[in-house]
């Protein structure tokens, strides 16, 4: 079996597809997709590029696709300190600032943070210093005894909804430095929600300030990325589930 025949066998394990159900999908005979995965042909790069495509796999992986059956990334990989992507920076810390007062992060693909408006602040003060030294991992910091964890009074409830959407995200990418997060968080204290939970989505419910603050999170990425660092940052942001909290955050 060729290096890029596996991977793509991979990925569509991964994927729960078979073979004709793929071949369907990329306008291919079954037959034919049989013998990229086995090695019996070489894949064109159109063709590697159209199986990545229907498995919707991450550009950084792609190129790794690419790489592994002889061709050129397709993916150029910007440099976040550089000047191609300075201006995104810009913008994206336009955003940050623009969701103010409510928290929000500017995280990369293994949750380091890159940026974060002043607001997040609430959520982070009190946390052990060391956890938030940079490289900051915001999910670590949100989990760990020595972290926000204290102070969420649903920790069971959120701790799932963090673990079960980490573990999402590893099956998705492959990233085994996200896998390895996985089983970093699920061995720390704090229990996991057993019970489906109440209500359209999972709400942090953080002390702070001598009172009980609701949250929803958002996450925003890139729409149509062409860049692979681009691809990975996200916006993470914590806007009330309340109308206390809302007239907290305005009046602070």
């Amino acid at each position: 079996m060729s290096e890029v025949g596996a991977l793509l066998r991979r990925w569509r394990g991964d994927r729960r597809l078979s073979q004709l159900a793929l071949a369907g999908q990329a306008g291919v005979s079954a037959r034919h997709l049989s013998f990229v995965e086995t090695g019996r042909s070489r894949p064109t790069r159109e063709m590697i590029l159209r199986l990545a495509e229907e498995l919707a796999v991450p550009l950084r992986a792609r190129n790794a696709l690419l790489l592994a059956g002889g061709y050129a990334p397709a993916y150029p990989e910007g440099d976040l300190g550089g000047p191609g992507l300075a201006a995104v920076l810009t913008s994206l810390r336009a955003v940050l600032s623009g969701h103010e007062p409510c928290p929000a992060v500017l995280v990369d693909r293994h949750w380091t943070m890159i940026d974060g408006n002043a607001a997040i602040a609430l959520l982070t003060a009190g946390a052990a210093p060391e956890l938030l030294e940079p490289p900051v991992n915001v999910l670590r910091l949100s989990l760990h005894p020595d972290g926000m964890a204290p102070r969420i009074l649903n920790l069971a409830q959120w701790r799932a909804h963090v673990l079960h959407r980490l573990d999402r995200q590893a099956q998705t990418t492959g990233d085994p430095v996200l896998r390895s997060l996985h089983d970093e968080l699920l061995a720390l204290p704090g229990g996991l929600a057993a019970a489906e939970p109440d209500g359209l989505a999972v709400p942090l419910r953080f002390a702070a300030a001598d009172r009980e603050l609701s949250f929803f999170s958002f996450t925003s990425m890139f729409g149509t990325p062409l860049d692979v660092t681009l691809a990975e940052l996200a916006v993470e942001s914590f806007l009330p589930a309340d109308p206390e909290t809302a007239e907290f955050l305005r009046a602070r």
